[in-house]
């Protein structure tokens, strides 16, 4: 399955428009943001595409009303994946979980198992995970 990872898209509707389209393109199986949303809208962008959202809060996230937890761990093809912000303040054990992935940086980069795709908020920075071959790829337009 390929997972197109996101996120710190701080409300940036034209590039989150772009990368779903690119996701419904190569029929990605899930989407996961890693925080920093900013508001509502942007979670009904996604959410339009019917493809399965994973994410968590980011420190942007202040109003009350979102329902994402501040950390997540799921499951997705046999692979234990955890989800964080800010991969300074994750309490998530990385050492048990196959992959995590992460934001707040706002940069594009990989160690170890941390992977973090970049931000949507000052271009199309996001990357694709495949769970078959655990590899992942950085996508910057």
């Amino acid at each position: 399955m390929k997972i197109v990872i996101i996120g710190d898209s701080h409300n940036n509707v034209s590039n989150l428009k772009y990368v779903m389209g690119f996701a419904k393109k190569i029929r990605a199986g899930a989407i996961i943001h890693t925080g920093d949303w900013n508001n509502f809208d942007n979670i009904k962008i996604v959410s339009d595409y019917a493809i399965p959202l994973y994410s968590c809060l980011g420190n942007a996230d202040i109003d009350p009303n979102f329902k994402f937890k501040e950390e997540l761990e799921i499951e997705l093809d046999s692979l234990k994946i955890g989800i964080c912000h800010s991969i300074k303040n994750c309490k998530l054990k990385i050492k048990n979980l196959d992959v995590v992935f992460c934001g707040h940086t706002h940069k594009q980069g990989q160690e170890k198992n941390v992977i973090n795709p970049g931000a949507l908020e000052n271009g199309i920075n996001f990357a694709i995970f495949d769970t078959k071959t655990k590899g992942v790829e950085f996508i910057q337009e």
